[in-house]
């Protein structure tokens, strides 16, 4: 993994409370980010869009590459993340909590892979697991048919 050591990004002020971020990946453009208003004016997600977006995306890549070691391959999974928020003692808005859902392309009902994979995808999650230190984060997995296996 070529991210052993970190990365790097840049954030440059356009105005107001957007910025560009500039990744460290040669040929990936920069990407606007902004804050709701009555802040900033919505034109980009902001910091805890991003948050949840990467541990969701985390969650989603660790499970696909634990499919790929049983030979297995996804067509298209589909993950969603909900941000929750709360005010702590001194009223400042906080993150709360993280809901992720994966909901998985194909019926693996009777599989001994899956639970094996659902056993040990999370703890190979670098963000979703960096972030459980100070923030839960509840991760539930369903089947093609809407139902819940993990």
């Amino acid at each position: 993994m070529s991210e052993q050591n970190g990365v790097t990004i840049h954030l440059e002020q356009i105005q107001d409370y957007e910025f560009k971020v500039k990744f460290d990946l040669e040929g990936v453009p920069p990407l606007l980010l902004d804050e709701p208003e009555p802040l900033g004016h919505g034109n980009g997600p902001g910091a805890s869009r991003l948050l949840a977006a990467a541990v969701a995306n985390c969650l989603s890549a660790s499970l696909i590459f634990c499919f790929q070691k049983f030979k297995q391959k996804p067509k298209g999974i589909i993950t969603t993340a909900k941000c929750t928020y709360t005010r702590n003692a001194r009223g400042r808005l906080r993150v709360s909590g993280l809901e992720i859902e994966i909901k998985l392309d194909q019926d693996t009902s009777d599989s001994t892979w899956l639970k094996k994979c659902l056993e040990q995808f999370e703890d190979f999650c670098v963000v979703t697991e960096s972030v459980r230190q100070g923030i839960p984060v509840q991760v539930k997995v369903v089947d093609a048919a809407g139902q819940t296996i993990s």
